[in-house]
């Protein structure tokens, strides 16, 4: 299971138009949910997620997590980070969860996550959506579950 998060002042997330979730500062991230994730790869990324240390403290060090601010979190489902391009124009997406399961276990990391207390919004499996985000640095991580 991969995520890349984004540190933002605000992120929103509309469907057909309509805003779907929206969060001030915190982080946006996506995730992409592989081929033989399990519930363990949920588990350890969101506990991986709300810990991690990417918010600056009074002496602008990296030493404050979600968790420590408060922050707030854009949870939105995105297949194509486990796009393969090493080959040809186009990317392959063999490595990519079928909908089915990729769903459940992104269900199951959205649960986790919300376990926290922190604020979560999401957007919406499986469907086209418009990401707005305000990057906050800009600070960028890849988080797999695999390493």
């Amino acid at each position: 299971m991969k995520a890349l998060l984004q540190r933002v002042s605000g992120a929103s997330v509309s469907v057909a138009g309509e805003v779907v979730g929206s969060i001030g500062r915190g982080l946006a991230v996506f995730v992409g949910v592989a081929n033989g994730d399990t519930e363990k790869d949920a588990q350890y990324l969101a506990q991986k997620l709300v810990n991690l240390r990417i918010f600056a403290d009074q002496k602008d060090k990296f030493n404050l997590s979600a968790l420590d601010i408060k922050a707030e979190l854009l949870l939105v489902s995105q297949f194509t980070l486990l796009a393969d391009a090493r080959k040809g124009r186009r990317p392959s997406f063999t490595d990519a969860a079928p909908p089915a399961e990729a769903e459940k276990l992104f269900e199951r990391f959205v649960e986790e996550v919300k376990a926290s207390g922190l604020k979560v919004a999401t957007g919406r499996f499986q469907q086209y959506m418009q990401v707005e985000i305000h990057n906050d640095g800009p600070v960028t991580i890849m988080l797999d579950s695999k390493d």
